[in-house]
């Protein structure tokens, strides 16, 4: 069973996203919240697998909300961020404060679903309304005076392979006929890959990947 808690300071939008979700036979939304304070509370509290975090709310926002929830070690809740246009200027912070994924408030229900889903078993790089092109983007947006990361040392050369098709947006499967592998092996040289980097999900490996200068926007 998926455990998902929302965060949005809209009571329509909370309860059409709990009567969606609640719909579902391994989904169960166990709390929600009515801006980021609270919605932080509500993650220490019952520790859901997945929260739909609206960025723009009262109080604190989606941005530090999110930056504070997967900041903490103890929690491992992954945040899909719910934004209105899918190259909002937040989103950019979003990805950098941690989000594991972005949602279209107006995005269909079986979207919303398959994103909660998706997000919660780690192997989605973002939701089907947004492309590959908001990770370029964001890549041509660079923080002021940020330092460069460095990637770890001791990666292999195909687990670097497979960095490279990951920040390109490629799937398991993708990666594997990229690779001439199986997609079990693919998976698990990106399992190995997330491990060393020390990332929580792939969104945040391929975060990685632009910002140390492995990938420049618009490569490959």
């Amino acid at each position: 069973m998926i455990r998902v808690g929302i965060v949005d300071d809209q009571a329509l939008m909370r309860d059409g996203f709990t009567m969606i979700l609640n719909a579902q036979d391994d989904i169960e939304v166990v709390g929600d919240a009515a801006n980021g304070q609270l919605g932080l509370e509500l993650c220490r509290r019952v520790r859901p697998d997945v929260v739909l975090m609206d960025i723009r709310m009262p109080v604190l926002d989606g941005i530090e909300a999110t930056r504070q929830i997967t900041n903490e070690d103890a929690n491992n809740t992954k945040v899909l961020m719910l934004t209105t246009f899918d190259l909002d200027e937040y989103v950019y912070s979003a990805l950098r404060s941690g989000a594991s994924g972005f949602l279209l408030k107006d995005t269909p229900a079986r979207e919303l679903v398959a994103a909660v889903r998706v997000i919660a078993s780690g192997d989605a790089l973002l939701s089907p309304s947004v492309t590959r092109r908001l990770i370029e983007e964001f890549a041509r947006r660079p923080e002021p005076q940020a330092a460069k990361p460095q990637l770890p040392g001791g990666l292999t050369e195909r687990e670097g392979q497979a960095l490279e098709l990951l920040a390109r947006g490629l799937s398991n499967k993708e990666i594997a006929a990229a690779m001439y592998v199986g997609e079990a092996t693919a998976k698990t040289h990106v399992s190995r890959l997330l491990t060393k980097l020390g990332v929580r999900d792939r969104v945040q490996a391929v975060v990685l990947a632009y910002e140390s200068g492995l990938i420049q926007p618009g490569q490959g």
